[in-house]
């Protein structure tokens, strides 16, 4: 089993949407699937199938959750430093090759968001940058090509 280390609001966040999909989701699923049994023929039912599926893949995100959650260790951020890039760092970034300053937040898998800046310690670019120190300049293969990026802060968010 491979520890997943989130932040105390990440793990919240996926408490929270396990429980939803626990409760209401079962339920509204229920219901779907109800009312395609009530439209007839279930050999022939398209809509039976397509609730059925989508019950499945409900209870297959269900199952990822729980494990995902069990696996989860809260990093405290309180005793991080920022001598170099680990879970839950922010980095300040200065790429070389767009001439662009970015700053990118270190997170696990589950709490990546692009837009919101949060990038996977698994990305290309974070498990590039993990470990590394302030001023040092890192070459990343990323599918466009090869991409410097120097660190120019670390920080805790």
């Amino acid at each position: 089993m491979e520890i997943i280390y989130l932040s105390k609001d990440g793990l919240a966040r996926l408490e929270l949407e396990l429980r939803t999909l626990k409760t209401t989701g079962r339920s509204n699923m229920a219901k779907q699937i109800e009312e395609a049994r009530d439209k007839g023929d279930l050999s022939e039912n398209a809509e039976y199938d397509a609730a059925k599926h989508s019950q499945g893949l409900m209870e297959a995100k269900i199952a990822n959750l729980e494990n995902t959650i069990a696996n989860a260790r809260v990093v405290d951020e309180s005793t991080m430093n920022t001598s170099k890039v680990m879970i839950l760092s922010t980095v300040h970034l200065k790429n070389h090759t767009t001439k662009k300053d970015v700053k990118y937040t270190i997170v696990s898998e589950s709490e990546a968001n692009f837009k919101e800046g949060k990038i996977s310690a698994k990305s290309l670019i974070g498990s590039a940058l993990m470990g590394k120190k302030l001023g040092e300049v890192v070459d990343v293969t990323v599918p466009a090509g090869v991409i410097k990026l120097e660190i120019l802060e670390i920080s805790i968010s």
